[in-house]
């Protein structure tokens, strides 16, 4: 059973930087109030955000930092699981996730999502919507059982029998089906390959016996034509090293035009830079005539006669510069000859490379051949030595063949019994009739009288008094909330009864706000009374006049814009 003990957060949506603490397990029954917007369904995000990463609502993640502080946004929360008492701490900008096991941290060394599946598969061993079956009863995001899918309500159903083990199991089944196949596949393949070589050995040896002589005047045949492709492979390789030779010798200027480029390239920046000053200069004495630093007036002499040198000195760089491209581009276009030189020869490189592998793999074959002409002519008597090994390893693998044969019948079987069909549909028909007297139970107890049946698919049929068929949709909201309320107290009850998502712990969000009438609410308040006695009851609502019904009254706050208790 999961016991909860405590829960606090700060920096989380409406809540300030000063922690906002709920004992969870001090009184029976709680009652949280406040304005609309004061902070009272924090509780709920806090919780579910707390143990899964995700708020209760449908809020961004981003947005559950507080818009004002936009930091240190943590929520934690303290449990037992019996005698051990379990952290967790969890918290954004920056982020946080930190489960303690009697003070001290887990190993946080897997991802993120993985230590995630090991507080939801092997501390608390229950997911988010399972949970918010159990604890929560919310109304606005909450999505009640009758609604979900019977997929939905397969799985949280399974959740609460404690089924998990099946679906854990079926999947270990399946990876050893999918082995057992390959296995099977693998040695039937082994088995074709083993009796091919069988035939094959027993036809070469029979060839080998009655053709020796020929078969080693066709290997000589072979190595024949197998050293005249060598020797073509020779020429080619000789005229591609010859390609190479004269490519290289064209090019033995490499070295130098690149530092020539190199020079050419600083020198012009050079000439451009000081053009650039020989300009400033030029435009400085049209424009100024009077020094900008001294304020002494320029004589118009000085001017035109700085200007007409600077002129000059332009037009001279400017010849000179034109020259210095001319055989800056003469330069460059011989680098880029050079370059593509270079690529020819790596080219050629390549095909030489392929050529001296084709010889060598050619010279290793005339080598093969050659022995096998000499194992021909030297053979006098054939020993079937490897029909015999080939035998062996057939046997072997028949025997092999027939245990993965058995393992198949047996995995086989075992799938049968973990299909939703088999084990985890008996058990879940031994539990369907308790399921639906207490659901039926909890009914009455809110003065609704209704027969509501739940079959093995978890499809519900509903007949009034007068034995009329009615769905769930057909329900006003007050009785479909009734219906609800009735499914979350059997839940707890197969949870308590089974002690799989068996909690101290029940938040109700606004159930008295809605669409119950007095008498229902009345009802429904005997009920929580009832349960209260072995469990921990936190109602969230507006009316604050029930305060007397409750052992605790906690009343939220909007101060400054944060969320504070009162």
């Amino acid at each position: 059973m999961i016991y909860f003990k405590k829960l606090r957060w700060k920096n989380f949506l409406s809540t300030g930087n000063v922690f906002t603490e709920i004992d969870l397990a001090s009184k029976d029954t709680t009652l949280i109030v406040g304005q609309n917007g004061a902070g009272k369904s924090t509780i709920l995000d806090a919780l579910t955000f707390g143990l899964f990463g995700k708020p209760f609502r449908k809020i961004n993640k981003p947005q559950l930092v507080n818009s004002i502080t936009q930091k240190n946004c943590v929520v934690e929360i303290e449990f037992s699981i019996g005698s051990k008492e379990y952290k967790i701490v969890r918290g954004i900008k920056p982020s946080v996730f930190e489960v303690y096991l009697n003070g001290n941290l887990l190993n946080q060394n897997a991802e993120m999502k993985d230590y995630q599946e090991l507080l939801e598969k092997q501390i608390i061993k229950v997911n988010q919507k399972s949970f918010s079956q159990v604890v929560v009863l919310g109304s606005a995001t909450f999505q009640p059982f009758m609604q979900l899918s019977s997929g939905q309500r397969r799985e949280i159903i399974e959740d609460l029998l404690d089924l998990q083990i099946f679906t854990v199991m079926n999947s270990i089944l399946k990876d050893k089906v999918l082995t057992n196949s390959e296995n099977i596949y693998e040695v039937t393949s082994n088995k074709k390959l083993v009796n091919s070589k069988i035939e094959l050995t027993k036809n070469h040896l029979q060839e080998l016996q009655n053709n020796n002589n020929k078969l080693a005047v066709e290997k000589e045949k072979i190595i024949k034509e197998t050293d005249k492709k060598i020797k073509e492979l020779s020429g080619k390789m000789k005229k591609i090293d010859e390609q190479i030779e004269n490519c290289r010798s064209q090019i033995g200027d490499n070295e130098s035009v690149s530092k020539k480029l190199e020079k050419l390239s600083k020198l012009r920046h050079q000439i451009e830079a000081k053009m650039a000053i020989l300009n400033q200069d030029v435009d400085f004495f049209n424009n100024h005539e009077n020094c900008p630093t001294c304020k002494q007036h320029i004589e118009q002499s000085f001017r035109d006669k700085t200007i007409e040198e600077k002129t000059s000195q332009i037009k001279e760089t400017e010849e000179g510069l034109k020259l210095l491209s001319v055989e800056y581009d003469t330069a460059n276009n011989r680098l880029k000859q050079i370059m593509n030189m270079n690529s020819d020869i790596q080219k050629y490189e390549m095909e030489r490379v392929e050529y001296r592998t084709t010889t060598t793999s050619l010279l290793k074959y005339i080598e093969q051949l050659k022995n096998e002409i000499e194992n021909l002519k030297n053979k006098n008597d054939v020993v079937d030595v490897k029909i015999i090994d080939y035998e062996k390893e057939l046997e072997v693998l028949e025997t092999k063949y027939n245990q993965l044969s058995e393992e198949k019948d047996v995995l086989a079987a075992a799938t049968i019994l973990l299909k939703d069909t088999g084990i985890k549909s008996k058990i879940i028909r031994q539990y369907i009739p308790v399921i639906n007297k207490l659901i039926n139970k909890y009914l009455s107890s809110m003065d609704f009288f209704v027969s509501f049946e739940l079959d093995e698919n978890f499809n519900e049929t509903i007949k009034s008094r007068y034995r009329d068929n009615f769905t769930y949709a057909s329900f006003s909201e007050g009785e479909k909330q009734k219906i609800d309320l009735a499914l979350l107290f059997t839940w707890r009850a197969i949870a308590k009864l089974r002690n799989s998502v068996s909690t101290n712990l029940l938040i109700m969000d606004e159930v008295f706000d809605s669409s119950l009438d007095q008498n229902a609410t009345d009802y429904l308040m005997n009920i929580i009374r009832d349960i209260a006695k072995d469990n921990n009851i936190v109602i969230i609502s507006h009316k604050e006049h029930m305060n007397e019904k409750f052992n605790n009254t906690i009343r939220f706050k909007k101060v400054k814009n944060f969320s504070t208790i009162e």
